[in-house]
């Protein structure tokens, strides 16, 4: 593979509170990705210290308070609490780097993986070739006019090679890896699950939201890292975080049980009725 990453382009990994373990740091250059990475950290993190001293070339610091007033948080609680603050800065600090394209990181990520099928079989191998990848991942941002394509996630593998995702090769959704192009901003919205009030408010008026299911990426397990978003879904569980989308387009996204043995409420999207649908030809007249 011989894409050679644009320089113009650097990742934004965000974190809160874990100064001691941004593990997706050392995973990026573990999996080949050469370019440049800035830390975006609130100034108001209990941590803001810690982070100065470990990675004062690389930390990027955003007014929390401030950021909030052009946020939509989609409730009433009286506190800042969410990454939906510094989702929402990232094309602002991206603007202030003089950056054309970024791509913008949680901070616990373990693996990037290529994907494929053999053998009647899904295959999965860890990569070295990111800077590759992400090359490959703009210059698809650029020809489709997408307004984000986003890297898949393990759980969008269920089924494997036959499974529903991996035959459609592009889904209509992104959560948590988002390569973005500092021209063509975008919003987040809601407290909690603003990935996913995102793509389905943006999908609903016609602007295209990918994930491409050729390379993906692995995260610590929800609820079990300690600080980032985990403390919220603790304290509100996964019914509140769900609700969100609801409220977001009640008329497409509703509750659902998922798990085997400990079940737990995820939102579900109708998607014959989110996104509008291209029109063959054939019924011109």
């Amino acid at each position: 593979m011989t894409n050679k990453l644009r320089k113009n382009f650097a990742v934004l990994i965000l974190s809160y509170g874990r100064a001691d373990s941004v593990i997706t740091i050392k995973t990026l250059r573990r999996c080949g990705y050469t370019g440049k990475i800035y830390l975006v950290v609130s100034d108001d993190d209990p941590q803001i210290e810690e982070y100065r001293k470990r990675y004062s070339d690389i930390l990027v610091t955003f007014n929390r308070k401030e950021a909030s007033e052009n946020v939509d948080a989609m409730d009433n609680l009286p506190n800042y609490r969410g990454v939906i603050y510094a989702r929402n800065s990232c094309f602002k600090i991206a603007k202030e780097l003089n950056l054309d394209y970024f791509l913008e990181l949680d901070d616990d990520y373990r693996e990037f993986s290529w994907r494929w099928g053999k053998d009647d079989e899904l295959k999965q191998t860890i990569t070295n070739q990111l800077d590759s990848i992400f090359e490959i991942f703009l210059q698809f941002l650029d020809d489709s006019g997408a307004l984000t394509v986003a890297l898949s996630q393990n759980g969008d593998f269920i089924g494997g090679l036959h499974g529903s995702n991996y035959q459609k090769e592009l889904t209509r959704k992104a959560m948590n890896a988002f390569f973005c192009k500092t021209d063509r901003p975008f919003k987040f919205f809601g407290r909690i699950n603003e990935d996913t009030n995102m793509y389905v408010y943006y999908g609903s008026i016609g602007k295209l939201v990918f994930t491409s299911m050729l390379s993906s990426l692995e995260q610590e397990p929800t609820q079990q890292n300690n600080n980032g978003m985990t403390n919220l879904y603790l304290d509100y569980g996964t019914y509140l975080k769900s609700f969100y989308s609801v409220m977001m387009n009640p008329s497409v996204v509703s509750l659902m049980k998922m798990g085997d043995v400990n079940m737990r409420i995820h939102h579900k999207v109708n998607w014959k009725y989110l996104t509008p649908k291209i029109i063959s030809d054939r019924y011109k007249k």
